[in-house]
């Protein structure tokens, strides 16, 4: 969740892959180390904890390949074993070229399952915008995280949230953007529930209070899974999103999105897999969807350098439009 008002939203590529802002930064997604292992895993007999609402869509979300427009270089560096640093150049003719820097701070506490999972992050890029993230785990239930975010000298976001996880639930509460002098705030709250080994039920509930207006919705979520496919579907009043995959082997993911807006009074459907290639260093993400775009995305690591280079297309048939992209990722 790169923050709590993209979230409010609902998910979804109703703008992409052609979309005119930058591509999202990498901590958009949610920290990998805030998910549990997958749930049939448990052997136990206990009903296993659901992980994080945020990344119920993941698994499906991952086959789809990332918009890739232009040229871009990213330079990664591990300074220490608790700092890292990237450089990243972005060269396009269609959105706004930048720099950024980024910066992480990794975990070195008891309760961090992934020692290499980032508890501060910042990032600033060439026009001043700045990003800030800070995860902790309080206790080995309790996990706190607090985000800032900046365009140019402009303040845009400041959430605040707390997840607990019980040995069978989580719950969390966000609270985004509190002003008293406006007297505006959002709140975020997420409930998920083990109802067996394979099933998950819980919901969203996002209010939002300002001077001119004040509302509040309500998204029920469930999802159903087995050792190699997961079924997801979030409904509510802002609208509906359900996803579905398959692992088919070793090589083979594929995934499938529907997404309705009441807001936009818009419906997509998107398929995507993903291909492995461990033989040739090669992984080729693509999709096609309901708006007649179809794209493609080739990461090929180029061995033995530590570096992996990055080729993808995006074709948008209905409107006439063509985005191709290159990129190496060092380090």
């Amino acid at each position: 969740m790169g923050s709590v008002l993209a979230l409010s939203s609902g998910p979804g590529h109703h703008n992409w892959p052609f979309s005119t802002d930058p591509p999202p930064s990498r901590w958009n997604a949610h920290p990998a180390h805030w998910d549990s292992p997958p749930r049939w895993e448990r052997r136990d007999g206990r009903l296993p904890n659901p992980g994080s609402f945020h990344s119920l869509h993941r698994s499906c979300k991952d086959v789809f390949p990332q918009q890739i427009e232009g040229v871009k270089m990213i330079l990664n560096k591990t300074l220490s074993s608790f700092f890292k640093v990237s450089h990243t150049l972005h060269l396009s003719a269609v959105s706004p070229s930048y720099y950024r820097f980024h910066v992480e701070h990794l975990q070195s506490d008891d309760y961090s399952k992934d020692k290499d999972a980032p508890a501060l992050i910042g990032e600033m890029d060439s026009s001043g915008s700045l990003n800030a993230h800070a995860l902790l785990h309080v206790t080995e239930r309790v996990r706190a995280r607090t985000v800032f975010q900046t365009q140019q000298s402009q303040f845009v976001t400041w959430q605040f949230e707390t997840e607990y996880r019980g040995n069978d639930f989580t719950t969390a509460v966000t609270v985004a953007n509190p002003d008293v002098l406006r007297e505006s705030v959002i709140l975020v709250a997420h409930f998920l529930q083990s109802v067996s080994s394979g099933l998950v039920l819980g919901g969203e509930l996002v209010y939002h209070r300002g001077r001119a207006e004040e509302g509040g919705i309500l998204t029920l979520a469930g999802q159903y899974s087995r050792p190699n496919w997961v079924a997801t579907l979030n409904a509510g009043k802002g609208g509906a999103h359900a996803s579905y995959y398959h692992r088919a082997n070793k090589q083979i993911q594929v995934g499938v999105e529907f997404e309705a807006s009441t807001r936009t009074q818009e419906t997509t459907t998107s398929f995507g897999y993903q291909m492995e290639l461990p033989e040739a260093n090669m992984v080729f993400r693509g999709m096609i969807n309901s708006r007649c775009i179809i794209g493609g995305v080739l990461e090929k690591r180029l061995t033995p350098l530590p570096a992996t280079l990055i080729m993808g297309a995006f074709v948008n048939h209905r409107g006439d439009k063509l985005q191709v992209g290159l990129g190496i990722n060092v380090g």
